[in-house]
């Protein structure tokens, strides 16, 4: 099916197309007795989710649950939207997201100074979700589906509003951004690469990595990333995160010593083409060539990788 992966355990990945771009976000499917969602995307995405569902003989309108791993626009922006078709639907989320979900406009004025002109195209129209639909999901709450348990975990790093949770059914984790994005495009090719996700403006690195040894912890055999897809190999995406975080911050300290006195946003860029200098080394050794497509998603997501490595470094100056 077109958008559509079954990734077995009764587990689909539906293709949201965000920013219309093929394998960049994804919403899990779960049919269970009491059918639930995991993600959504901004809500330009949500018409894929509504096909996606149909595609696999699936009514909107008997989705029991709905997570969000975090209330980042390009994971949760769409809940208000596509509650709109779920009348039966509770939303569960972060205790310290819930209160963005209820009253978006913080989210709003955030993603508006960064995107501007582009933020209509990319996340209109954000609606906020009535309270009595939400659900705050402390550490280790869980929620029963059928005969499978979601239990629930505080992961910290990307975002401070960020649960991850486990899934008994699968024994796989859906780590939304926490342990990195994962490129499917490259996996195809025998390549697995998972590269850590420091958006501005709550990242840190050593939340991150506390967080990547709770989810290990539970030995996982799948991890369900929220960019983009399964990986079947668990122990190399927590490798992956341990080298590659180390560098990025290296790379970033680096450039942003060097650079003392220049403007933010020139700084961002350097940090950008060094780690991207880095990341296309590593690839180059593997065979992949600088014309593969995956290196535009690359640059994407280490642009505001970037932002987030400066936000970091201009809190700790003032420190």
């Amino acid at each position: 099916m077109q958008g559509v992966t079954e990734l077995g355990n009764d587990i689909y990945l539906i293709d949201l197309m965000d920013m219309g771009i093929q394998e960049r976000t994804g919403a899990y499917v779960i049919k269970a007795d009491e059918l639930t969602i995991v993600e959504t995307s901004a809500s330009p995405s949500i018409p894929h989710l509504l096909a996606g569902l149909k595609e696999l003989g699936l009514d909107p309108a008997d989705v029991k649950h709905l997570i969000v791993t975090h209330v980042h626009l390009d994971h949760a922006g769409g809940a208000g939207l596509f509650l709109e078709h779920c009348p039966e639907a509770t939303v569960y989320v972060h205790p310290r997201g819930k209160r963005h979900l209820a009253d978006p406009s913080k989210l709003i004025m955030g993603a508006r100074a960064v995107y501007g002109e582009k933020f209509d195209q990319l996340f209109d129209p954000i609606l906020p979700i009535p309270d009595v639909r939400l659900v705050e999901m402390e550490e280790d709450r869980t929620l029963k589906i059928g005969d499978r348990i979601l239990t629930f975990m505080d992961t910290p790093g990307h975002a401070k509003h960020h649960f991850s949770i486990h899934d008994s059914g699968s024994n796989g984790v859906f780590t939304g951004d926490t342990i990195g994005v994962l490129y499917p495009q490259l996996a195809r090719e025998g390549v697995e690469l998972s590269l850590p996700s420091t958006s501005p403006n709550q990242f840190s690195p050593e939340d991150m990595l506390a967080s990547a040894t709770k989810i290990e912890s539970l030995n996982p055999e799948r991890i369900y990333f929220g960019h983009y897809g399964m990986s079947a190999s668990p122990v190399q995406v927590f490798a992956q995160l341990r080298y590659w975080l180390p560098i990025f911050i290296e790379e970033s300290e680096r450039v942003w010593k060097a650079n003392h006195g220049v403007e933010s946003a020139e700084i961002a860029e350097q940090i950008k083409s060094a780690l991207f200098a880095k990341v296309q080394a590593y690839l180059e050794t593997r065979g992949v060539k600088l014309d593969n497509e995956v290196y535009e998603i690359i640059q994407l997501d280490l642009n505001v990788g970037s932002m987030g490595m400066i936000d970091r470094m201009e809190k700790l100056a003032k420190q």
